[in-house]
């Protein structure tokens, strides 16, 4: 069968011919792609697309139908499956389901024996064992605050009148990656609509055009940020109904705002009664049985994506994000977990070897591209993001060449880097051509960022509190300005500046760094007194006008304003212009604008030559020196920079101040 679903015998992936260094690698990808045409027949089988297989929560979980409701399930080594709830005393063994083929179970209950809302479990017996269960395919599942026990309530697709039907997103993605629970300042666990009322409006107006939200999956454990998946099919019930999550989707769409949902089909909780563990009674239901199936680092179980009822399991879940609440996209998380037998725990992935060999999972690829290739069919524009630290070759070159079909992958060694650099060196000691490396080394479509969820948490730091510290506290005043604050406080817009301008072909922010929030983000926990102090935004600083938060997110802005009117990311790769390690200058094109960067903490330059691929004045754009992003003003915006012709070419004479950067555009291409 391979030999048929492959292309002719003598051809090959196209893949290999725009990337020559894997041809030594021919079979590998030959064997990537039989998986997946193979995997892709066996479930479609007499279907033309994906999407007409992946239905599975059209037909399991609990459905309202003519006469009342159908609750059904898979759980096909079990020996009896019941559902107990307030409809009947809770009994555990009164109301049970019906044996069908396949390992299906069914039960009706006719009239209003159900309702919208009633509290129901499931209860499973595999041999003398009977265990209780939430419903797999719940759409809502709730905690009670005082038994801390968990149930589902008995839900189906909710009627919306959907405001925003016509909707168009464009240009590169600037992702603003959120958490409805802590987007409050209230001490409080925050939801869906004060986050649409509240939040989005910010997000609007700082520029940014796509929302990524966190922890949407149902989850047991708050602090864990959403990433330990309980429930696939039910939005977290801590932020407020389906319906309030579909309000704020539907509200982001009418302000030209896609929204992406962090989804994690990497792994799943271990728990057995909020989780799909150990459902039917076996530990390989959904997941690789034994040691197999736990995640080492993560104490989570992992999937066994051979398995077809796994994938009809996963794939529909896609398909029922992307039609119920009509998110725009995935950012696809552990997909470097996913990708490889030892989870890439501890490799360097320094040669292509480690990409090709015993360790690599090719059953998780074939998922990966059958998961691309669905989204595309249920949605044409879909968006999809590979959290992938190790940079596997083809993650996003599309199926039908040799790859995986992702648009972007995250930028995860740019965060890595300016940790290292900020905490372990000397600004003078910097390194221009290894962070141009880190910057511009890249094999596929990037989303660049300084900071995301991971480095705001506790035990780590952001950068503007890795810089300024506990200065932080006491020194953000606007007229206030020491060597540490003025340091940070420059240091913070650079690193941002460059990072978005060079980084990628895409950007993601956390919700709070566009203005230097400070502090860490702790959950409560037993350890904090179950305290919220740390696990919000305090949005007051940044409209407190005697701080310098509010000159921090002008620059950030403006910065994203700038980027997006000049169609920056429409050019892949800046084109390098001058790197001076000795007087740590960097100078580069994109867009047709010049950024140029003065990393030396102490060297201001009167006339400092950058050569320029136009043969003119370029005016100042903006600087990160202006006084109102807390600079102090020394650059002024006119006249134009001096353009000098050359015989070896032109170049602009600029005055550069220590620790500043300038964008500049040729005067004939001013907006």
């Amino acid at each position: 069968m391979y030999a048929v679903l492959r292309k002719k015998e003598n051809d090959h992936y196209s893949i290999l011919d725009k990337f020559p260094e894997l041809r030594p690698f021919e079979s590998d990808i030959n064997l990537r792609m039989d998986r997946f045409y193979f995997k892709r027949e066996q479930l479609v089988k007499g279907h033309a697309l994906l999407k007409d297989f992946a239905n599975a929560h059209k037909w399991y979980g609990f459905h309202q139908v003519t006469g009342g409701w159908v609750y059904r399930e898979w759980a096909p080594a079990a020996d009896g499956v019941y559902l107990a709830g307030d409809f009947n005393g809770w009994n555990s063994t009164a109301t049970p389901l019906n044996r069908l083929p396949n390992g299906d179970w069914e039960l009706f209950l006719s009239g209003e024996i159900l309702k919208f809302g009633s509290k129901v479990i499931t209860f499973v017996k595999n041999g003398d064992k009977i265990t209780q269960h939430i419903p797999i395919y719940a759409r809502r599942v709730t905690q009670d605050w005082v038994t801390q026990s968990w149930c589902c309530e008995v839900w189906d697709d909710e009627p919306y009148d959907w405001q925003n039907n016509d909707y168009k997103f464009d240009g590169a993605p600037l992702i603003y990656e959120a958490h409805i629970g802590m987007s409050s300042e209230e001490g409080k666990i925050a939801g869906y609509r004060e986050f649409a009322d509240n939040v989005l409006p910010h997000v609007k107006s700082s520029g940014y055009n796509t929302l990524q939200l966190m922890a949407i999956m149902e989850h047991p454990f708050y602090g864990s940020f959403g990433y330990q998946v309980s429930s696939f099919y039910a939005a977290s019930s801590r932020f407020g109904y389906p319906n309030d999550l579909k309000y704020l989707i539907d509200k982001a769409h009418g302000m030209g705002i896609r929204v992406l949902l962090d989804v994690v089909h990497s792994h799943a909780v271990n728990n057995t009664l909020e989780g799909i563990n150990l459902f039917d009674g076996t530990d390989h239901q959904f997941f690789h049985s034994g040691a197999e199936g736990d995640h080492p680092a993560w104490g989570t179980k992992l999937f066994d994506y051979d398995k077809p009822e796994v994938l009809h399991f996963l794939l529909s879940n896609l398909k029922f994000w992307l039609e119920e609440y009509r998110f725009d996209g995935f950012r696809f998380d552990g997909v470097t977990s996913m990708l490889y037998h030892d989870h890439g725990l501890g490799s360097d992935f320094s040669d292509l070897n480690k990409y090709f060999s015993m360790n690599t999972d090719v059953q998780a690829i074939t998922y990966l591209q059958l998961a691309n290739e669905l989204v595309r069919e249920v949605d044409p524009d879909c968006l999809t993001i590979a959290e992938d630290m190790s940079g596997m070759p083809g993650m996003c070159e599309p199926i039908e060449s040799g790859g995986i079909g992702f648009d972007y992958r995250l930028g995860m060694g740019l965060p890595d880097m300016w940790i290292k650099l900020v905490k372990n060196c000397r600004d003078e000691d910097w390194n221009l051509g290894y962070m141009w490396r880190e910057l511009t080394f890249r094999n596929a479509k990037t989303i660049a960022y300084v900071e995301s969820h991971d480095q705001a948490l506790v035990g780590d730091k952001t950068i503007i509190f890795r810089l300024a510290d506990a200065a932080m506290y006491d020194q953000m005043e606007k007229n206030c300005h020491t060597e540490v604050i003025d340091r940070a406080v420059a240091l913070h817009k650079m690193i941002r500046l460059l990072t978005i301008s060079a980084g990628g072909e895409g950007y993601l922010n956390f919700m709070g760094n566009e203005f230097g929030h400070p502090e860490w983000i702790d959950f409560p926990r037993p350890g904090n007194g179950n305290s919220f102090h740390y696990c919000r935004r305090q949005w007051s600083l940044l409209k407190n006008p005697d701080l310098k938060y509010e000159q921090l997110y002008a620059f950030d802005k403006d910065m994203i304003a700038t980027l997006k009117s000049y169609s920056v990311f429409d050019q892949t790769y800046p084109d390098l212009k001058w790197m001076h390690e000795d007087d740590k200058m960097l100078a580069f094109e994109r867009g047709h604008l010049v950024f140029v960067f003065n990393f030396s903490p102490n060297k201001s330059y009167e006339s400092y030559m950058i050569p320029v691929s136009r043969g003119e004045d370029h005016a100042v754009l903006f600087t990160s020196d202006d006084h109102k992003y807390g600079g102090f003003g020394r650059i002024h915006h006119e006249p134009f920079s001096a353009f000098v012709p050359g015989i070896k070419g032109d170049f602009i004479r600029l005055y550069l101040p220590a620790r500043t950067s300038i964008v500049l555009c040729p005067k004939s291409l001013l907006k």
